[in-house]
């Protein structure tokens, strides 16, 4: 049975949640192709070819064995590290509710999209870390490796989620609360990933299937990780967080789509 809210619970605004979910996919997904990718791209001495919203291609001419595997693995380090910083940033009691929220979920989106990689590239033998691990035998035992390291991180992620977002939540309905901001964010996010995937110059099958995967896929445990706040194992909070409607946050939202669909959709050719 779900939680409901206790009776005058006041709902966060939804239109804010949606337009704080594109910001914070948005900046998830350009750490991992234009900063994580990107950067190690240059790193390895080569330079980029393309960058858009669900791809990035590397001259790989110019790139060893080893700097091929560490342009693979450089957008899940950037993820984990945008990750890390956002975790700094939640500490601080001075940022206002609407603040933390966009910290906790960008964080969370993150780490969930770093653990799905790892599962997905070790189920489905594609994507960036089976790239990674390309060539290194045994193939099987790799790829087992990845999907239950994966597997692993993305149990951990969804209960140190719930953990790090009790506090904001307060006590009683503190489920309900939790669903109705990290459900619209990840319908929001998902949404974002797979429209500007249809703009993509390489067909819009193949790469809506990519954008799928990095967002209703890889952030799926947003609509699953509420389980942990059941019973005491995190112990509710008195405090509980009010979004209501943030005009800087609406444009922000907005602004935010257009460029990433705009831009980025089609891809920058380099």
């Amino acid at each position: 049975m779900s939680e409901a809210p206790p009776p005058g619970s006041p709902h966060p605004d939804r239109l804010t949640v949606v337009a704080i979910a594109l910001v914070a996919f948005a900046l998830a997904n350009v750490a991992h192709e234009a900063i994580g990718h990107g950067g190690a791209c240059a790193l390895a001495g080569s330079k980029p070819l393309v960058l858009s919203s669900v791809h990035f291609e590397c001259d790989e001419g110019a790139l060893t064995d080893g700097g091929r595997r560490v342009v693979a693995a450089g957008g899940t380090v950037l993820n984990l590290l945008l990750a890390g910083l956002s975790l700094v940033g939640l500490l601080s009691r001075r940022r206002g509710a609407h603040g933390r929220w966009f910290l906790w979920l960008l964080a969370t989106v993150n780490l969930f999209q770093s653990a799905g990689y790892l599962l997905f590239s070790g189920i489905g033998n594609v994507g960036d870390w089976a790239d990674v691990i390309s060539g290194l035998r045994p193939a099987f035992v790799w790829r087992a490796g990845l999907a239950l390291a994966g597997a692993i991180a993305y149990v951990g992620v969804a209960r140190a989620a719930a953990g790090w977002l009790a506090p904001l939540i307060g006590g009683e309905g503190r489920i309900a609360r939790a669903r109705r901001l990290a459900v619209p964010s990840y319908l929001a996010g998902g949404l974002l990933y797979c429209v500007s995937s249809l703009f993509n110059p390489l067909g819009p099958a193949l790469l809506f299937i990519s954008a799928a995967a990095a967002s209703f896929g890889g952030a799926s445990g947003l609509l699953w990780f509420q389980e942990w706040l059941r019973g005491d194992r995190i112990p509710p909070s008195p405090e509980s967080i009010v979004l209501d409607r943030r005009r800087g946050w609406l444009v922000s939202g907005v602004l935010t789509a257009i460029v990433f669909i705009g831009l980025l959709g089609p891809g920058i050719r380099f």
